[in-house]
């Protein structure tokens, strides 16, 4: 596969776009110097102008929404699915069987075991042998394995910010495990039966949609706990700790909903065992040096949400209130570094473009 055209451009493809994400996408995209906009997708706003739905496209998007029949997508080099959950894998075969990169921003390719994803989902997996292919593309964790893949698999916007905040500490389990899943003494560096992530999202995090609990009445001046009967997330979060780790985990995962557009908080509280004697600032500082969108803030930092609005920028900063215990605090912008931004963080490192490429917006103040 190419990893672009013989002028470098990238000809892209979005398979709905009117709600927040494809907005975001939208937004990234057509600021992007090496990507043509070449077709978007909507069935209930075919024939009307991107920017009459979105406004503050003007003068940058001259498309026109189209019926997904008439996209010629397979004319694409890359495809970026902001859509509900079961699209997707509707068209991944044929679309793969042309050339097209596929980059999903649901669900359909996140988890590995197909009777999981229609546990959680609902619905039959209509390519399961298409998920031991698919890359889940946290850039962070698997920039090598997105240059090669054509189907990239995004994270969900909690599982980034958690996943993020515990990476370092899964690398350290495995390096004193030796890749055996043990430590030298048989001991976890950290108690990974034991997690918890106590996170917090901004109400864009719900898509645009209309239903009475996202209503402003509903959701200003209120703040509220939801998901725990089961989050869609928490297998996800699981399934890609194990993998680092190399051995069992079990996350207590609370998602809140807070009265704000966007953004995400989440709070980890992680129990120290081997790891007690570790200078963890400095394993975080070592372990993200050279990544262009993670920033570990000073010791004692305590970033907000609004550091990072409109950005793909997470900051990540650690308290160890007593020496068994570290919290792990971690903000990104849901739809940016949570979402759309991170989507196209993973397209330039598929294409060969250079990581930060389009994507070095400042954050929004206020």
């Amino acid at each position: 596969m190419s990893a672009s055209r013989s002028d470098g451009t990238i000809r892209v493809g979005i398979v709905g776009g009117t709600g927040y994400t494809g907005a975001e996408l939208l937004r990234l995209l057509a600021q992007h110097p090496a990507v043509q906009l070449v077709s978007i997708t909507s069935r209930g706003m075919a024939g009307t102008a991107v920017d009459r739905l979105f406004p503050s496209l003007r003068g940058r998007v001259g498309l026109t929404f189209v019926e997904p029949a008439a996209a010629h997508l397979e004319r694409c080099d890359a495809v970026f699915f902001a859509t509900p959950h079961g699209v997707a894998m509707s068209q991944a075969r044929e679309l793969l069987a042309s050339g097209v990169r596929i980059i999903d921003l649901a669900a359909d390719f996140r988890l590995r075991d197909a009777a999981e994803f229609e546990r959680w989902y609902k619905i039959p997996h209509a390519c399961p042998e298409l998920l031991a292919e698919a890359v889940y593309a946290l850039p962070e964790a698997a920039r090598e394995a997105i240059k090669r893949a054509r189907l990239i698999a995004m994270p969900g916007c909690y599982p980034t910010s958690v996943l993020l905040g515990l990476l370092p500490l899964a690398k350290l389990q495995a390096e004193r495990s030796g890749g055996s899943g043990r430590g030298h003494a048989g001991d976890p560096v950290v108690d990974w039966g034991g997690l918890i992530a106590d996170c917090k999202s901004g109400v864009s995090g719900a898509g645009r949609k209309v239903e009475i609990e996202y209503l402003a009445g509903e959701v200003s001046e209120n703040f509220r706990a939801y998901g725990l009967g089961g989050h869609r997330h928490h297998p996800e979060i699981e399934q890609q700790l194990q993998q680092a780790v190399g051995r069992p985990v079990r996350v207590t995962f609370v998602p809140h909903l807070v009265p704000m557009i966007r953004g995400i908080h989440a709070t980890l509280y992680v129990r120290l065992q081997a790891a007690a004697g570790e200078d963890l600032q400095r394993l975080y500082e070592r372990f993200y040096r050279d990544e262009p969108f993670v920033d570990v803030m000073p010791p004692g930092s305590h970033p907000d949400t609004r550091s990072v609005r409109g950005s793909n920028i997470a900051r990540i900063a650690l308290h160890r209130p007593a020496e068994d215990l570290a919290i792990v605090l971690v903000v990104e912008d849901n739809l940016v570094k949570g979402a759309a931004g991170q989507a196209v963080q993973a397209m330039n490192i598929a294409f060969g473009r250079p990581e930060s490429e389009g994507l070095t917006h400042i954050p929004l103040l206020p």
